[in-house]
């Protein structure tokens, strides 16, 4: 028996030393399952950090591009009104050039006025002419106030809206005096305030006048324009294209021009609008 104990621990520890074995590699399966884990927590962290920072993206992107949209619109509507409005502004750059033409037509004739009087008084011419100017031939004694009185009491009556005063007034200064420099803008005068007044036809017939006898004269081409805008009021459309684009043709640089284009790009936009509407319905 004594013999046989040291045996008995001999295998008693054989038999121990697999079970340690065993257990040290549970122990390291666990150790790897936990280092798996920790690197599963990491990595959705790392996703959900990351699905956050694209959401923000998305969101931020979102936000400009409705941005953008809303610009857009606006721009597209600030452009819609100012086609709207362009119309008019040209319109009013027109009636102040006019009034710049009226202006030096104004000064010019004063100039020509005093020019004859001081070549005058160098001749020492001191007998009036057989036909003296302002005086109507049938009604002696009947004396025209003189040509610049007589134009400015005219245009001062057609700015402030006096129309038919102011019609009479040029209609005396073209009867009077219709071969100086301002009888061809009395002649135009007539004719804007016919087409103030809704009268296209008369207004037509006195801005030919104007092409006609005074073709040299500055309102030769307001005087085409506007005839061309009493053709189109009077139904007669292609006619008046025409009379706008032979305007564009002899004055391609004038403001008439630019404003003959553009009332032909308004003509051309509400022909074309109702064949889009009809496509895209």
């Amino acid at each position: 028996m004594k013999r046989m104990l040291p045996l008995f621990v001999l295998l008693g520890l054989w038999s121990a030393l697999p079970a340690f074995g065993v257990s040290k590699e549970i122990v390291q399966l666990q150790t790897q399952v936990q280092a798996l884990q920790d690197q599963m927590t990491q990595m959705r962290q790392s996703f959900d950090e990351r699905m956050g920072v694209m959401r923000n993206l998305l969101e931020q992107t979102t936000d400009n591009m409705n941005k953008v949209t809303a610009a857009v619109k606006e721009l597209q509507k600030t452009l819609s009104q100012q086609n709207s409005d362009i119309g008019g502004k040209v319109d009013q750059v027109s009636t102040q050039v006019q009034a710049l033409h009226d202006s030096l037509d104004e000064t010019r004739a004063r100039l020509n006025k005093l020019s004859t009087q001081l070549e005058q008084l160098a001749q020492q011419q001191q007998n009036l002419p057989s036909q003296t100017p302002g005086v109507q031939p049938g009604a002696p004694g009947v004396q025209a106030p003189p040509p610049d009185v007589l134009y400015n009491n005219g245009l001062r009556d057609y700015n402030a809206g006096k129309y038919d005063i102011a019609g009479q007034e040029f209609s005396d200064y073209l009867k009077y005096y219709p071969n100086t420099d301002l009888a061809g803008n009395a002649q135009f005068y007539v004719g804007e305030i016919a087409y103030r007044q809704g009268n296209f036809q008369a207004a037509i017939q006195a801005y030919d006048t104007v092409l006609q006898q005074y073709a040299g004269g500055n309102k030769a081409a307001a005087a085409q324009l506007k005839k061309g805008y009493a053709l189109i009021e009077l139904g007669q459309r292609e006619a008046g294209v025409r009379e706008l684009n032979s305007l564009i043709a002899r004055y391609p640089r004038s403001v008439e021009a630019t404003q003959a284009r553009e009332r032909l790009r308004q003509l051309s936009s509400r022909k074309a609008s109702p064949s889009h509407r009809t496509a895209t319905q």
